[in-house]
C-alpha cells in the first residue's frame, strides 16, 4: 500500500495558490458537502469547535475521496494530542498562539519521528499507516508532514522573523481575530493598524521563504491577501455561510 501524497505541501512548496474553506460545524455530511464545493483545502477545527478525535476522525474518513486537502487545528500544541491527530491520518496541522522559534522548534519535533523528534513510534494501531500495511510509512511520515504555525500576539509578531526561519515549519498563518485583541482593537480585524500589521508580517514571512496564511469572510479582502503574498487564504467559513443564508431566508419570509 502507498504512502498518501501530501498535495497541500507540495503546492504549497511549488509557490501555487490555495483557498480554502473554514469548518467549525464539527459534522461529517457537512465536511463532505464542502469536499465536493471544489475548495483548495478544508480546515477542520479543534480550539474554537466542539471537535474531539472521533469526530475529527468522521470528518477525514468523509473527504478522503475528495481533492480537497484537511487541514486540522487543534486546541493546542500539545505533543500528546499531536500524536493522536497525526496517528488517525492528519498529515498537515496548524498550531494556534505561536509565539517563539523555541516553541515552533518543539512543534516541529512533534511532528518527526526520532531521531528528528519525539513522536512515538505505534504505526502498527494507526490508521495513518494504514495500520502497518504502508510499508514505507515509517520511513515517508516525516517528509508528507505539513507544519504551519499562527502567529496571533504581540509576542508572536516580534518574534515572527525567527519563527518563520525555524527548519521544518512550512507556513506561518496570521490570526486577524487574536491579533486585533492582542492590538487593542477586540472585534476590528480591518483596523488600520491591524491591516498594517498583517500587511508587514505577510512581507516578512515571504521573505523567509515560507508560506503565508490568513482567514477572512470577505471576499474582496481575500483577493487582495492573495494578490499581495498570501499562499493559503480561508474565504469562508462555514457556520457563518449556514447562519448568514438561515437569516436571510427568515427576513425575506418575515416580510410576507
Amino acid at each position: 500500500m502507498q504512502m498518501p501524497h501530501n498535495r497541500f505541501k507540495r503546492r504549497l512548496l511549488a509557490g501555487e495558490r490555495q483557498t480554502g474553506l473554514w469548518l467549525g460545524l464539527a459534522n461529517a455530511y457537512t465536511a463532505e458537502m464542502a469536499a465536493t464545493a471544489g475548495f483548495d483545502w478544508l480546515l477542520l477545527d479543534g480550539e474554537h469547535s466542539p471537535n474531539d478525535l472521533n469526530s475529527l476522525l468522521a470528518q477525514l474518513r468523509a473527504v478522503a475521496p475528495y481533492a480537497s486537502h484537511p487541514i486540522v487545528r487543534p486546541p493546542t500544541g500539545d505533543p500528546v494530542l499531536i500524536k493522536q491527530y497525526l496517528d488517525i491520518g492528519v498529515q498537515t496541522l496548524l498550531i494556534p498562539m505561536v509565539e517563539s522559534a523555541a516553541q515552533a522548534a518543539e512543534l516541529v519535533a512533534a511532528t518527526r519521528y526520532p531521531p528528528r523528534g519525539i513522536r512515538g513510534v505505534g504505526h502498527v494501531l494507526a490508521r495513518a499507516a494504514r495500520w502497518g500495511q504502508v510499508e514505507d510509512y515509517l520511513a515517508r511520515a516525516d517528509e508528507e508532514m505539513c507544519l504551519l504555525v499562527q502567529v496571533e500576539t504581540r509576542a508572536g509578531l516580534d518574534n515572527l522573523d525567527a519563527i518563520a526561519a525555524t527548519e521544518g515549519v512550512d507556513g506561518v498563518f496570521i490570526g486577524p481575530a487574536d491579533l486585533s485583541a492582542a492590538m487593542g482593537h477586540l472585534g476590528d480585524p480591518g483596523h488600520p493598524a491591524v491591516r498594517t500589521a498583517i500587511g508587514d508580517a505577510i512581507g516578512r514571512i515571504n521573505a523567509a521563504g515560507k508560506a503565508a496564511g490568513i482567514v477572512t469572510v470577505d471576499e474582496e479582502e481575500a483577493g487582495e491577501y492573495l494578490e499581495t503574498g498570501c499562499h493559503f487564504v480561508g474565504v469562508g467559513i462555514d457556520s457563518l455561510l449556514l447562519m448568514r443564508a438561515m437569516q436571510g431566508l427568515a427576513t425575506r419570509f418575515r416580510t410576507v
